[in-house]
């Protein structure tokens, strides 16, 4: 699955596993896309689906999205 990350701009209903304002990755699951949803890994450091309008993109320099991707590999 490729990553990328997004940013939390709802969490109705999930407040223990996401935070607003706070960096998501988010790794590609087109199953998901179909039904609205992406897969993200939250707080509990597993991945899960939320809907995805709860998330926003974020356009991240090249070297801090490398830096991101090193420290969740």
């Amino acid at each position: 699955m490729k990553k990328h990350f997004m940013i939390c701009v709802d969490n109705h209903g999930y407040e223990s596993s996401l935070e607003i304002r706070k960096l998501y990755e988010v790794l590609t699951d087109r199953t998901a896309e179909i039904h609205q949803q992406i897969r993200v890994v939250d707080e509990s450091g597993e991945d899960y689906l939320y809907p995805e309008d709860f998330f926003a993109p974020v356009r991240l320099p090249l070297v801090t999205k490398e830096r991101l991707e090193a420290i969740t590999a």
